[in-house]
């Protein structure tokens, strides 16, 4: 077999001078002064071991090789270049026929390359590689790995027992590469590319690990309900990946990733669109956002756009991701019937209504499970306390349990009012540690296919409450607030012109009128982010703001709005219920 090796960059010119050392015929196509300088001088090349003036065969492009039936073409271009690669080459003659008979094989980052291939070409093989390498000018590459310049987990994709994959792997493994074919090469990919997803964060601010989590714990929601997994290529590789880990090259320090070299280089293009963009692409194939990894492909694409330096960025700029709350009922028609479906919570409540479990018989979205407010979602009510205090954490992971949440779960809640009960549900969920909780946007009358009666019995969950992740106010903290403080209920309970189950008429001094059912469009959707964002400036909401309501719940609805208008505030559980329930503390009355 004879390797034609398309693209020149760290990795294509490190397999090009592996194989060639190796006795292995290879072509490596190079275009620019770097194939003219590896074409006249040869490539140098460095490893942890010392340097190598390695001689290639180089053509400028497929217009100057002749292909044979025994080639293989091996993609080692950035993955943003791959189309115009396979234009190229694809039908060009080989032997009897054309380059697309040839087996290619991909030795590119991302998941999309090998698709791509499969369009025009039969056989396509393709890796998870770990290959730390750079570009350090014109006619120069290093390999940085200790033992071995790299890793390939190798295999034909999407699947088959193509016999030329072993020929490939043991040409690889002569060639000095760590090799190991692998059955399923999308799992192995997908785990490669969530070690890539931080290679914008590196190239743009510096390493910063706590991001780099984050974009892989909102890439693993995705592939979840992608119906995709992702080997962790440290734990599930038969070879030692410590082969491969970077060591000193004396003639040079390590730059970083691809990402921060095509920034260094000032390429005009980096890989992103591939790397946190396919994560984008899938979240909104399945109905799961990836704000994280859609605000840094964002930023990354500008800084090549703009030629940047690498390390340049301040990480300040980066907007805090704050998770959507609100799920159309298109969006949620398409997350039920993906790989992981979300956890369907209907919560039937209203003040005065003790009928919430009769109307979710009478009929409720299919797979839903009724979730009754006053029990599960609040701890038994106590004067001093208020008439909804929050439940014991105790209480609620076996409530969630029940309801069939499990870690990493989705959720959407509904009710047949706006969500103004549902919000409950959203509020305590978040605050207990579940990251991606929704209400769906119009409630139950937005969706058109009810059943009536008992749903099955949802398999049980093993959530763990991990409680305080919003914010809240004790009684003594809402009166002496220094930011806003906004009353969810009615205009004439804050007024005090009327109280239909509290002591006492009235709001706590200082607090703001801000009813939430005005936080909703006639059709019991939410208001448009501009639209509450302009009201809640209105109302003087800034950057400390907290709210109250009669016991707790509608409050939580108001909190949702303000998440939407992209305001963070805290909620004070015991809210007017505990408050008018305490004679020592004021009370106002009023506009």
């Amino acid at each position: 077999m004879r390797y034609i090796i398309i693209g020149a960059g760290a990795i294509g010119s490190t397999v090009a001078a592996q194989l060639e050392l190796a006795g292995i015929p290879v072509v490596l196509i190079a275009r620019g002064e770097h194939g003219a300088t590896i074409r006249e001088r040869g490539l140098r090349y460095h490893r942890p071991s010392g340097e190598r003036q390695v001689r290639l065969t180089v053509a400028a492009g497929a217009h100057e090789v002749e292909l044979t039936a025994d080639d293989v073409l091996v993609l080692a271009t950035k993955t943003q270049d791959t189309e115009a690669v396979l234009r190229e080459w694809s039908w060009r003659p080989a032997g009897d026929g054309a380059a697309a008979d040839l087996p290619i094989v991909s030795l590119q980052n991302g998941l999309e390359n090998e698709r791509a291939a499969l369009r025009r070409f039969r056989t396509v093989f393709g890796a998870a590689i770990w290959q730390p390498s750079s570009y350090l000018r014109p006619g120069e590459v290093s390999a940085e790995g200790a033992r071995q310049p790299g890793i390939f987990w190798l295999g034909q994709f999407p699947h088959g027992d193509d016999p030329r994959l072993s020929r490939i792997a043991d040409d690889f493994r002569a060639a000095d590469f760590a090799v190991q074919v692998v059955p399923n090469l999308s799992h192995w990919k997908a785990g490669k590319l969530l070690g890539n997803l931080r290679n914008a964060v590196d190239a743009l601010y510096g390493p910063n690990p706590k991001i780099a989590a984050e974009l892989r714990a909102e890439a693993l929601r995705v592939f979840k309900a992608a119906g995709m997994t992702a080997a962790d290529l440290r734990a599930e590789s038969e070879v030692d990946v410590s082969v491969a880990d970077v060591a000193e090259v004396p003639s040079h320090a390590r730059g970083g990733s691809s990402t921060w070299q095509s920034l260094a280089r000032g390429t005009g293009s980096v890989e992103a669109d591939f790397l946190n963009g396919e994560i984008v692409l899938l979240g909104r194939l399945h109905g799961v956002p990836a704000p994280l990894n859609e605000a840094l492909q964002h930023r990354i694409g500008l800084a090549a756009e703009r030629r940047e330096e690498p390390g340049s960025a301040n990480i300040g700029e980066l907007p805090r991701v704050v998770p959507p709350v609100l799920v159309t009922a298109e969006e949620l028609a398409r997350q039920l019937e993906s790989a992981d479906p979300p956890v369907l919570l209907d919560v039937r409540w209203a003040l005065g209504d003790p009928n919430g479990h009769r109307h979710y018989l009478d009929g409720h979205i299919p797979g839903a499970v009724y979730v009754d407010l006053d029990t599960e979602l609040a701890a038994p009510p106590v004067p001093a306390e208020g008439r909804h205090p929050l439940p014991d954490p105790q209480a609620l992971q076996a409530a969630a349990r029940r309801w069939g949440i499990r870690e990493g779960s989705r959720v959407v809640a509904y009710d047949n009012n706006g969500n103004l009960a549902a919000a409950r549900a959203w509020w305590l969920l978040r605050w207990a540690g579940v990251e991606d909780v929704r209400l769906l946007d119009g409630g139950l009358a937005a969706w058109d296919e009810l059943e009536t009666g008992f749903g099955p019995a949802p398999k049980a969950g093993d959530f763990v409450v991990k409680s305080g992740n919003m914010p809240v106010l004790t009684m003594d903290e809402a009166g002496a607030f220094q930011g806003v403080l906004l009353d969810a209920r009615a205009g004439e309970r804050y007024r005090g012109e009327q109280e239909p189950v509290d002591p006492r008429a009235g709001h706590i001094p200082g607090a703001v009128s801000a009813p939430t059912a005005e936080n909703l469009a006639p059709d019991g959707r939410f208001r448009a982010a501009e639209e509450l964002a302009a009201r809640f400036r209105e109302l003087g909401a800034g950057t400390q703001v907290g709210v109250y309501c009669g016991s707790g719940v509608t409050a939580a609805h108001e909190i949702a709005a303000l998440a939407v208008a992209g305001i963070e505030a805290a909620l004070y559980p015991g809210s007017w219920s505990q408050w008018s329930n305490h004679p020592d503390r004021p009370v106002a009355t009023g506009e």
